[in-house]
């Protein structure tokens, strides 16, 4: 245990004297009940005025409103296009909770130490984390087609596959927290990921501790984040480029727009060789497209009829960018299966396992919107070479 100022410091916690001000980083393991311990010992010790937390505005909520849930609007989320990464959210959140559970500790446990430590001694909370949903766009925006195809996989694959959790996963995993737990295989492999995942938001902390109130300041933060941290924390850095949203490029609209066009263009030209060969374009796009949506749904557990919607609506909407299968199919299960306050208020228990997932109702629209969705998209790709293909 070192020592400064005749003041006692845990092993994990790092002091740095910058001006006339004592920061003292407290790095956590987020799933260790010494990190717990360390927060209470050093508030105590050193009295602070300011008490930093690695957490955003949103993830302070979810974590301290227990009713946060029961408050979702589903129809919102679907209409307005945010299913993908509320369920992305989900996954994130129930791998952390088998982690917690087999630990037996509360994930962010050492982060509401912290915010009931600033309550009880009259200390300025400061939320020192960028808003999870800049982050996450910011890491998705960067990235290539195929990384992000990879990527959904990988994501995917936590809900399919019940990973066994072993002791190395665990020591490795102590030291991440919920974001980086997640990508952290990504992070290594495509430094983008690494770049806006780790390094912007150790930049952001560094920025939002040296400019937090008093002058002695705790910050509770991830173990990884202090070596970043460290170095930032003496001089200050603008945040306004941190937290803008990546330009969108031109080709995805250019794809978006042309792909339908050349669909129809190709079924058009299709006519041209005899209308039996022009009907069996339609045929192929429609049975393709409607069939690979629908199955997705299935896949979901959806209703029949939401299986049906998704059939129906997949050959269109795949020809207008402005609307997708699965958000129809997503409002037609909604509606036949909507959802109970006390199925929002299960979600936290639902998600704790595979099959949570898929009886949750909230849980269930989800994986439709997104399986619906993924099916379409798959089904474009092959019906569009198909009918590609008989054209030459």
């Amino acid at each position: 245990m070192e020592t400064t100022d005749n003041i006692a410091l845990p092993e994990r916690v790092s002091h740095i004297r910058a001006a006339d001000r004592d920061i003292y980083l407290v790095g956590t393991a987020h799933l260790s009940k010494d990190s717990v311990e360390d927060v209470r010992t050093m508030v105590e010790r050193v009295k602070p005025d300011a008490i930093c937390i690695e957490l955003c505005q949103g993830r302070y909520q979810a974590m301290t409103q227990a009713d946060n849930w029961a408050k979702m609007d589903i129809f919102k989320i679907v209409r307005q296009k945010k299913a993908t990464f509320l369920l992305a959210q989900l996954i994130m959140t129930s791998f952390y909770r088998r982690l917690g559970e087999k630990l037996g500790i509360q994930p962010g446990a050492e982060m509401l130490k912290g915010i009931e430590l600033a309550e009880q001694t009259g200390a300025q909370l400061v939320l020192a984390d960028r808003d999870i949903e800049i982050t996450l766009k910011r890491v998705w925006g960067y990235l290539s087609f195929w990384s992000k195809f990879k990527l959904f996989l990988h994501m995917a694959t936590g809900v399919l596959v019940r990973e066994e959790i072993d002791s190395d996963m665990i020591e490795t995993l102590k030291k991440q927290d919920q974001l980086e737990a997640v990508m952290a295989e990504f992070a290594a492999k495509y430094p983008e990921i690494k770049r806006r995942l780790i390094d912007e938001r150790d930049t952001y902390l560094a920025e939002k501790i040296r400019t937090a109130p008093g002058k002695t300041i705790v910050a509770v933060v991830g173990a990884g984040h202090v070596p970043g941290i460290t170095p930032q924390v003496h001089e200050p850095h603008a945040l306004d480029e941190l937290m803008e949203l990546p330009t969108k490029s031109v080709w995805p609209t250019i794809i978006k727009w042309g792909v339908p066009l050349a669909i129809l263009m190709l079924i058009a030209y299709g006519f041209t060789k005899g209308a039996d060969h022009g009907f069996q374009n339609i045929t192929i796009w429609f049975l393709v497209n409607g069939v690979l949506s629908a199955l997705g749904a299935a896949v979901a557990l959806a209703h029949p009829l939401t299986v049906l919607s998704a059939f129906l609506a997949a050959p269109l909407t795949s020809l207008n960018p402005l609307f997708a299968a699965g958000w129809v199919a997503g409002i037609v299960q909604a509606l036949i299966k909507r959802p109970k306050v006390s199925d929002l208020e299960d979600l936290p228990d639902a998600i704790g396992s595979v099959r949570g997932f898929w009886t949750n109702p909230v849980t269930r629209i989800l994986l439709v919107v997104a399986l619906a969705n993924l099916g379409s998209m798959i089904g474009t790709y092959i019906a569009g070479v198909w009918i590609a293909a008989r054209s030459v």
